[in-house]
């Protein structure tokens, strides 16, 4: 079982073996596993801490793909970082699915709708930004310990495009992370991300 801070070059490694069109184009990684490190961090995720941020992380590299710079798949056309970005969410899913966590699958695909939502609208660049970092922050956060009102109450004030729900999605990440013991990692992974709460106010 991968450690959860390998995540990164575990992927690389998953994808370069498996000699896919993506597979020439697989880089030694860059950047952070901070918000696999977040996700495999709770009591959730306890049983397999290295899967479930293998499977963040894999699901993350599919949104950057779509959305800004892959950190492991490089180089290749706009067509196939699509096509990339799309593997890799079904891959991470597929995954998560393997370990028999249901509400960790609806929560990551919710969070992959919800991106597109936030990154497919007349939103402003800046505020699509800050309420695509709150919704990692705080699906990754929901991942390592449950779900709760204040989360679902969040993504439902994105979904109907609320001017607050950055705000919402962060507060209800940090009172997560302190029921779960878990803040440091909270604060490293949105500092991983350049998500300043701040920059809410």
């Amino acid at each position: 079982m991968p450690e959860p801070a390998h995540a990164l070059a575990e992927l690389a490694s998953l994808l370069r073996a498996e000699r896919s069109v993506i597979s020439p184009h697989v880089v030694d990684p860059r950047g952070s596993a901070a918000l696999g490190l977040l996700a495999a961090s709770g009591e959730r995720s306890a049983q397999s801490p290295g899967e479930y941020a293998l499977v963040v992380e894999s699901v993350r590299e599919g949104y950057l793909l779509h959305y800004a710079s892959g950190r492991v798949v490089a180089g290749p056309d706009r067509d196939l970082e699509l096509l990339a970005g799309d593997y890799l969410y079904a891959l991470g899913l597929e995954r998560l699915a393997a370990l028999g966590d249901l509400e960790a699958v609806r929560e990551l695909s919710d969070l992959i709708s919800l991106a597109a939502q936030v990154h497919d609208t007349a939103r402003p660049a800046e505020r699509a930004a800050r309420e695509a970092a709150a919704l990692w922050l705080a699906s990754a956060t929901a991942i390592a310990t449950g779900s709760g009102e204040a989360h679902d109450r969040a993504k439902a004030s994105l979904r109907a495009g609320a001017p607050e729900a950055a705000a919402e999605l962060w507060r209800a990440a940090e009172l997560a992370a302190a029921q779960g013991g878990i803040e440091g990692r909270l604060g490293e992974a949105a500092f991983s991300i350049d998500f300043r709460p701040t920059h809410l106010t």
